[in-house]
């Protein structure tokens, strides 16, 4: 994800994990426990991205469901 900042774009931004149809982020981490620097990491690209949706997906969990985060874009 390029970043661009008062009209002057900048090749060496962000890198999303996964962008699903140009709509959805999503974040994969693989951590003992998500915490506030992963949540804030998605935000950041789904803001940036002027997304709605984002994923925080943790694999490092015995049942998945209990590894996903959902975070929403105010716009």
């Amino acid at each position: 994800m390029p970043l661009v900042f008062e009209e002057v774009k900048l090749n060496c931004g962000y890198r999303i994990d996964l962008l699903v149809e140009d709509k959805v982020v999503v974040e994969v981490k693989c951590v003992d426990g998500l915490n506030d620097v992963h949540f804030a990491q998605a935000l950041t690209y789904v803001k940036l991205g002027n997304h709605k949706l984002g994923l925080l997906l943790n694999f490092n969990v015995v049942l998945l469901k209990d590894g996903i985060r959902r975070i929403a874009n105010g716009l």
